[in-house]
């Protein structure tokens, strides 16, 4: 192990031990954030009702994670319940409600706020809005005076106005400065009935957990007839199967792994930036043209073979006369020697006397001593120099 792997390991160790020391002796923070999620332990999660939902309907309930267009678009179900809480859907799975309710279903919708076309269409305008910091939410049916809830986190002070003659009022949010605002509502809406909440906050994890609260919840869904109850959920929010989702669920552990990959980063960076892989050396190709050359040579001294030599010289001097100087080579006569002396400069007795041993070379018979193909070689390479 280098010296610089132990500095930068000693580096690694003190920051996880710092961020250990930061987080043990951090506060921990309460998510205060509206998610209305089933899966959510928030306070405004909606976790403790989807555990307790399948018995507030006596088994009955049917959670659907389609939006409700899509589900009535390839389902054909007879008259039953629909609930709906706090669910961000389009408008087309409203209208689709709608019709099923006109059908003879029941429709239980606790929402915030509604498409301004879906609450005109059931007969209500919701406009109403208060900012007192905390309100009480009663049933105006005198059998459930005694059941309500108090909202002291963030209501949204959200109520109805407006109301249609056919609208009965079914409760009410009671504020200490301020009259009495319509939170929930009954209307007719063809064979069937829509019910509207506009504060689904009484059915979150905060306020289920408290004492008394559940009967404010038991009341309101009372209303709803027993049959079959469709409750279309997000479906956008199932658990992850994610497999390192309970390191990132915990805080802890979450920057932990994130310090570690940091740390594993920084480590691969710097150490690859000062260790460079070594680089081949790649011998460069040999020209071997001049050994083969050599080859040969050494080959046909060995044989003695001047003669073949010769005439090997003679040929290629002939080929490159005709091809450089474009010379006829066809007659190697005085005209021939004069346009060579003329092309090349050179004495008109050394051509002479080149041209000799180029008719020698070209006589199979003749005799060709060693001096001769010296002499051709010394006298052809002077003429082309």
């Amino acid at each position: 192990m280098n010296k610089t792997f132990k500095i930068y390991a000693v580096i690694f160790i003190i920051v996880m031990i710092i961020l250990a020391l930061l987080e043990v002796n951090k506060k921990e923070t309460t998510n205060w954030r509206k998610n209305f999620d089933i899966n959510e332990k928030s306070p405004f999660g909606l976790f403790v009702f989807n555990n307790e939902a399948a018995d507030l309907f006596n088994g009955s309930l049917k959670k659907i994670e389609q939006t409700p267009y899509d589900y009535y678009d390839s389902h054909k179900e007879g008259t039953h319940n629909i609930v709906i809480i706090e669910h961000d859907i389009d408008k087309e799975s409203w209208y689709k409600i709608l019709d099923q309710v006109s059908k003879g279903s029941d429709a239980m919708l606790i929402v915030s706020r509604m498409p301004k076309e879906i609450s005109d269409t059931i007969g209500y305008y919701d406009s109403d809005i208060s900012f007192a910091e905390e309100n009480v939410l009663k049933l105006t049916d005198k059998k459930y005076q005694n059941d309500f809830i108090r909202l002291d986190k963030f209501p949204s002070g959200r109520g109805f106005s407006y109301l249609k003659p056919q609208i009965q009022i079914l409760g009410k949010t009671v504020e200490k400065n301020n009259t009495d605002q319509v939170n929930f509502i009954k209307a007719p809406f063809g064979k069937g009935t829509v019910y509207v909440h506009c504060e689904p906050l009484f059915l979150t994890n905060y306020y289920l957990l408290k004492p008394g609260n559940t009967r404010y919840a038991q009341d309101v869904f009372s209303y709803l007839k027993d049959k079959e109850t469709l409750w279309f959920v997000d479906g956008n929010r199932k658990v992850s199967r994610f497999f390192m989702r309970f390191i990132l669920a915990n805080p802890a552990l979450k920057y932990a792994w994130w310090v570690f990959l940091g740390g594993l980063v920084l480590f691969i960076f710097f150490n690859a930036k000062r260790k460079q892989r070594v680089v081949p050396v790649i011998e460069p190709l040999k020209n071997t043209s001049v050994d083969f050359v050599k080859s040969i040579g050494n080959l046909y001294l060995q044989e003695g073979d001047f003669h073949d030599m010769m005439a090997k010289k003679s040929q290629y001097f002939l080929n490159k006369v005709r091809m450089d100087l474009l010379i006829d080579t066809q007659n190697l006569d005085i005209e021939f020697a004069k346009k060579l002396q003329l092309k090349t400069g050179k004495n008109i007795e050394m051509i002479q006397e080149a041209i000799t041993l180029i008719r020698k070379a070209q006589d199979p018979y003749a005799s060709v001593m060693k001096e001769d193909l010296s002499r051709l070689n010394k006298l052809l390479d002077e003429i082309l120099k």
